[in-house]
């Protein structure tokens, strides 16, 4: 099933006056129809002022090189809480839940240390052969000849119970984590968001980490274990850290294990059955499962934005970045430019370099789970292909309303029996 072409869309995109486009509604990744806005972007104004959205006026910076250098200059642009975080729409005052992805140095750096142990290879290689029992579990129990919903039954499947072996926490409560994850990162604004206020996001937040904290005193008593929490209830920048500072890190661990690697998981798919060519050349030779995973990861774009705010006046792509600017970087663009990505629409399983994307950020703020995302993705499609699962997708996905997450809610499909 090839992608949707919208010809009105298309339309609009290269006829609106650049002053009025304004990539940030959540309304276009919805509908699956935000290409050719970025494209027009790339090629007419890649570093471009919306001077009027609903989350005020922003620069989107939308070629990959420009991005790059968005993103290494941590001193120039902050992704501090204090002065409005890491998402398109301000941190909400009195409510943040700091974390290190929300921080500048020294305090990221010292956080991001603590816990960088929990996904070490020596910590993944420990884990890869349960990865592989609960993926062939997984895998083994879907059915055959009836259509089901990929991203229930295999998606948040894996990375529900990926979620709990990290936290060591049930498996048999597994479920509950993913509802956490999806209300703490939803937009309130969304037709199925399981909260309507920033204020009712914050009390669902504070019951995680009430919760959750009851786990940490308890193994602050005990010697120190492999899961996140353990780590650090015992690290030395960690242990101290209020009930507040103890939610945003066990948030951002929660929703990091959560959406990257679930929506590869879907988005993988998808692609593959986009380029059904591509499907029989990773069927024919699966040692291109190494290539082929990085390869969905960029043409899914798990993560679509990131934002940081100008601490001083800058330059970029020969625009003049004033400080206080919002500067909000799309990697779903920067992994679509085709000046240095080629061919950047297609899923190429073979690609000859395909770790050079950005769906994984850059800098000191690159995903610290990139190693865990990608084992997790190879060990899927690795046990797919070894039973040459015919898979059919049967209709077109249901995306998220969200301008942050490219995350598929619904891609229906049929095993053959």
């Amino acid at each position: 099933m090839n992608a949707p072409v919208d010809v009105d869309h298309k339309a609009r995109a290269w006829s609106l006056p650049l002053d009025r486009l304004d990539v940030s509604d959540p309304q276009l990744y919805y509908d699956d129809v935000w290409p050719p806005y970025f494209e027009r972007l790339r090629r007419e104004d890649p570093v471009h002022f919306t001077p009027e959205s609903p989350y005020g006026p922003y620069w989107a910076v939308t070629k990959y090189r420009d991005i790059v250098q968005v993103e290494v200059n941590h001193k120039a642009f902050s992704s501090s809480d204090d002065v409005g975080g890491v998402m398109i729409n301000d941190a909400p005052k009195g409510l943040e839940r700091t974390s290190f992805i929300r921080m500048d140095p020294p305090e990221h750096d010292d956080q991001r240390k603590e816990v960088s142990s929990t996904v070490n290879p020596i910590t993944l290689a420990k884990m890869e052969s349960l990865i592989r029992e609960r993926t062939n579990m997984v895998l083994d129990s879907l059915p055959r000849g009836e259509p089901f919903n990929w991203v229930e039954r295999v998606s948040i499947e894996l990375t529900s119970m990926m979620l709990a072996t990290l936290f060591d926490y049930p498996i048999e409560d597994k479920a509950r984590l993913i509802r956490w994850s999806d209300t703490f990162i939803c937009d309130i604004n969304a037709p199925d968001a399981p909260v309507r206020s920033e204020e009712a996001r914050f009390a669902e937040q504070m019951r995680f980490a009430e919760h959750m904290n009851e786990l940490w005193e308890e193994r602050a008593r005990k010697p120190k274990s492999f899961d996140v929490i353990s780590i650090m209830a015992h690290g030395d920048a960690t242990s101290k850290m209020t009930l507040r500072q103890r939610m945003g890190i066990l948030i951002l661990f929660l929703v990091g294990g959560n959406d990257t690697t679930r929506n590869s998981m879907s988005g993988g798919l998808l692609g593959l059955s986009r380029f059904p060519g591509q499907f029989q050349k990773l069927r024919q030779n699966p040692e291109l499962v190494t290539s082929a995973v990085p390869e969905i990861v960029r043409w899914q774009t798990p993560v679509i934005h990131m934002r940081r705010t100008a601490l001083e006046d800058a330059e970029i792509g020969g625009k003049q970045i004033k400080a206080g600017d919002k500067v909000v970087i799309w990697y779903i663009s920067g992994n679509r430019d085709e000046t240095v990505i080629d061919r950047p629409d297609e899923l190429i399983v073979d690609r000859k370099r395909p770790r050079e994307h950005m769906s994984f950020g850059f800098g000191i703020h690159r995903c610290l789970g990139n190693r865990l995302a990608e084992l997790q993705l190879r060990i899927l499609w690795e046990e797919i292909l070894r039973r040459d699962l015919k898979i059919e997708l049967l209709d077109r996905p249901v995306y998220a309303w969200s301008n942050f997450l490219h995350a598929i809610r619904n891609l229906p499909v049929r095993i053959s029996a």
